[in-house]
């Protein structure tokens, strides 16, 4: 039950970041000895991460701050008798799949009911086209089976952004004979390409296209500091800009620059974005990220800034009613097949909140503050966290109190979102 607030203020110690918490893992369990992760995401995706590194036989020693993850080398993981099961995480399935398709063993890779319902087709085909056998279940859906065998590098356009399948054939391009360069048409968030360097393996960059060598790469053992994890932040800057009165302060934010175009989106809709004390710390920037309450303009977003803004579009779109002007999203569509189909998500969840909203294949429309208050009301996330968190924050400045169903479903990405988000509520 989330009831209305009076203002948001303070500070929030972020989770780490679960993109690069996936990333660093993966490369830790193919390296040559021991790497130790700090700041290692508790998210539950993260967590089903290291459970199938941990049966593909790498060691993963958990402690309160820090994971600790031996590997054997680029073939030194084992056949695992059970199926891997990477819950609802996409990152998982397609990330670990390039390593799995470069092995001497058979795997099975798995989820729970929404990730076998997400498209594979994607990661599938680059991969087969570089000398994997992996089958699917009809409609190139999950359960994945991957037969490792000798891969050879390819050049390869990404038909649609996608950090997940770029990360995925690089990840494989370790295992091939050869280069493999991978091209793509809107630049996504490079993680992937930072850590790889960090780990030994060098990586060549072009105009919009990466190319590693699988020749003889060895991953070399690292220690490791995870940013503080952006998409997280976003929630309680959005919080802060619904209420008179209201400002948090972030420490130590992943400050990617294939990330941050969210703030670059609500600074143009008129939010004062501070940053503070921006360094790099392992390739990757961070720094301190700070905002006070401002009226919003709102915004249209589309084309190529999408791809970078992925995960932030529905705590964007749930601000919508909070702004002069609204917001609109285009050329979103890759939102219909994430853990929910988000654009109907959004819609639907909007509607019973009171909001004015016009759904389109690729997107919506959501009216601005002229259409009036939003109202408290039961919200169905559909077991998508990116949702429940997102109605979570506009309920605090909506009429009365409203009830997210399945709440837990935030412990995907955030296992302390609620606590955190009541510790900065002032009512």
């Amino acid at each position: 039950m989330i009831a209305p607030a009076r203002a948001v203020n303070g500070s929030v110690a972020l989770p780490g970041d679960k993109s690069i918490s996936h990333r660093y893992a993966m490369l830790a369990a193919i390296a040559e000895g021991a790497s130790e992760l700090a700041n290692y995401a508790a998210a539950a995706d993260c967590q089903s991460t290291l459970g199938c590194l941990r049966r593909l036989g790498a060691g993963v020693e958990k402690s309160q701050n820090a994971v600790r993850i031996t590997g054997n080398g680029l073939r030194g993981l084992r056949h695992s008798w059970r199926d891997l099961d990477a819950g609802n995480s996409g990152t998982t399935i397609r990330l670990l799949s390039g390593i799995l398709a470069g092995q001497s063993f058979r795997s099975t890779i798995t989820g729970d009911d929404s990730l076998r319902k997400r498209p594979m087709r994607r990661v599938i085909e680059p991969l087969s086209a570089m000398g994997a056998e992996i089958l699917s279940d009809p409609g190139d859906r999950a359960p994945l089976k991957i037969q490792g065998r000798a891969l050879h590098g390819i050049e390869y356009t990404l038909p649609t952004p996608s950090a997940q399948v770029k990360s995925a054939m690089l990840f494989a391009g370790l295992l091939a004979e050869g280069a493999t360069t991978v091209r793509e048409p809107v630049q996504t968030r490079d993680h992937t390409e930072l850590g790889l360097e960090e780990f030994g393996v060098r990586v060549e960059r072009g105009d919009r296209s990466i190319t590693v060598c699988g020749d003889g790469v060895k991953l070399l053992p690292r220690n490791l500091t995870v940013p503080g994890d952006l998409s997280s932040a976003v929630f309680f800057l959005a919080a802060a800009l619904l209420l008179p009165g209201s400002s948090i302060f972030l420490h130590d934010v992943g400050l990617n620059p294939t990330r941050t175009a969210v703030l670059d989106v609500l600074a143009g809709m008129g939010a004062p974005i501070t940053l503070g004390s921006v360094r790099e710390l392992n390739g990757e920037l961070i720094g301190d990220v700070s905002v006070a309450y401002t009226e919003l303009e709102g915004a249209e977003i589309s084309g190529a800034q999408i791809a970078q803004l992925i995960d932030e579009l529905p705590m964007l779109a749930a601000l919508g009613p909070y702004t002069e002007r609204g917001i609109e999203i285009r050329d979103a569509k890759e939102l219909r097949v994430k853990e929910s189909d988000r654009i109907a998500a959004l819609a639907e969840n909007l509607r019973r909140t009171g909001a004015s909203v016009e759904e389109f294949p690729d997107g919506l429309r959501v009216a601005g503050r002229a259409s009036g208050k939003l109202r408290g009301a039961e919200i169905e996330p559909h077991g998508d966290h990116r949702i429940a968190m997102a109605f979570a924050v506009a309920a605090l400045g909506a009429e009365g109190p409203t009830q997210i169903l399945n709440a837990d479903c935030a412990g995907v990405s955030f296992p302390g979102f609620f606590a955190a988000l009541e510790g900065v509520v002032e009512r």
